[in-house]
């Protein structure tokens, strides 16, 4: 487990040096929660000293820290390669190495957000509201850091930046706990942040992470309710209705990801085609890919076997329901096709009556994720984007651009799917608070 120095402070506790010798996947329960509650008192600390931590040394060290993930590629690259080996071995779908694979674009591309974030607006202090009373109160509503996020996710180590640069800028100290598919990458991209904050002067402990890849840190982390303010996992749902069912703490959810493309009847067939092999060809393995595409039956024997040729060519497996496999073939669809995430080269088709029919499918079988209509009516359009209970809904594009760069929020933290608090790519306002500011000359109430 790192401290902020990216090697253990010499200032930890002599049980901390105990427990770091003796090496933590060997650690017993008792050894394993005292180290999580060191972690979480520092973290605490972090956060008190973020608070009013200027602008100009936060975007400095991010700047610092995107020059040294570029510098140090070839490093993040070995490391990498051991989880992917090891994901080989385990039998990890290709969808799933893709997301843990770690190129030079892809950390190229992880600079970049460092960057994006560090050109933006800092939130913290922001007046979202003010108010004079009659009485010369002067209100204002104030943005402000949660103050400790405790992030659990799996798979995608380019999250460990994001994640880290987010909460850097909005003000929070951040602990970091990985998937065990992705270990080395995530401690090589960790060791790169966290050297980067101390030689650019930030607190101590602004940036933790988990090196243990015992399930039972997990557990210790969801009880620090007296130190992290906020848990955000990202996953699968066995890690969310775990983090549901444990946790002592506030949790924004980021879901799955099981987005509709709906073709209505006067769909354009260029459009429609290009479209569908975008959001379920460009990357399957993520969560905001198609994973069922609905056509109104108007439409469907048009579109579908164009559709569906240029999708097999792509090496996608389709399943439809009854009314699809008389236009096109493929495999039946069954109840659980439409509510399955696959993040792979399979898609769902359903043929729909109506555009009404295609609205009650995709706000019952869906996650209320990402979901787009084809269509050349105005009208159409915009009863989808009024009915359709997504956090993101499309006209005539695909669902891919769910993300935070695309919508110009540097990097995300996740997309949420809460209506609480935040929802869609939850950025820099979503990792902070509203607090009242009030500046009175001796008021007092009658």
């Amino acid at each position: 487990m790192y401290c902020s120095q990216g090697v253990w402070h010499n200032r930890c506790s002599r049980q901390y040096e105990t427990i770091r010798n003796k090496g933590f996947d060997t650690m017993e329960t008792q050894e394993l929660k005292a180290a999580l509650e060191q972690i979480g008192r520092q973290a605490r600390t972090a956060s008190d000293a973020l608070r009013s931590l200027s602008r100009a040394v936060k975007d400095a060290a991010l700047l610092r820290i995107a020059s040294e993930l570029r510098a140090q590629a070839a490093m993040i690259q070995a490391e990498n390669a051991r989880d992917l080996e090891a994901g080989r071995a385990k039998g990890l779908t290709n969808a799933m190495l893709d997301r843990l694979e770690l190129n030079n674009k892809r950390i190229e591309a992880m600079a970049q957000g460092l960057e994006v974030v560090a050109a933006l607006p800092d939130p913290v202090g922001d007046i979202v509201h003010q108010y004079v009373h009659p009485n010369g109160l002067r209100i204002a509503q104030v943005r402000q850091p949660l103050g400790v996020v405790g992030i659990i996710y799996e798979s995608r180590p380019n999250v460990t930046a994001d994640a880290a640069a987010l909460c850097l800028k909005s003000g929070n100290a951040c602990i970091l706990r990985g998937g065990s598919e992705a270990i080395h990458s995530n401690l090589a991209i960790a060791r790169v942040f966290i050297e980067g904050l101390r030689a650019a002067g930030a607190p101590d402990h602004a940036v933790q992470i988990i090196e243990t890849t015992d399930r039972a840190a997990v557990g210790e982390l969801l009880r620090l309710d007296r130190h992290i303010d906020v848990i955000i996992p990202r996953g699968g749902k066995s890690l969310i209705a775990r983090i549901y069912e444990e946790s002592r703490i506030p949790v924004v959810a980021h879901l799955d990801g099981i987005c509709h493309t709906y073709l209505h009847e006067d769909a354009d067939p260029d459009m429609a085609l290009n479209v569908c092999l975008n959001a379920k060809l460009q990357r399957p393995g993520v969560c905001n890919a198609m994973e069922t595409l609905l056509v109104h039956e108007a439409a469907a024997p048009m579109l579908l076997p164009g559709i569906a040729k240029a999708l097999a060519a792509g090496g996608c497996e389709l399943r439809g329901c009854a009314r699809t496999r008389q236009i096109i073939d493929c495999r039946e669809a069954t109840d659980e096709d439409w509510i399955t995430e696959y993040l792979d080269k399979i898609l769902s088709i359903k043929i729909v009556s109506s555009l009404e029919e295609a609205i009650t499918h995709v706000n019952l079988f869906g996650s209320h994720h990402s979901d787009a209509i084809i269509t050349e009516s105005y009208a159409a359009a915009e009863r989808f984007l009024d009915a359709v209970d997504s956090a993101t809904v499309y006209v005539n594009a695909s669902t891919r651009f769910t993300d935070g760069f695309e919508f110009g929020l540097g990097a995300e933290i996740g997309i949420s799917t809460n209506k609480l608090h935040c929802r869609g790519p939850m950025a820099l306002e979503g990792l902070t608070t509203l607090k009242y500011v009030i500046r009175g000359s001796g008021q007092i109430r009658e």
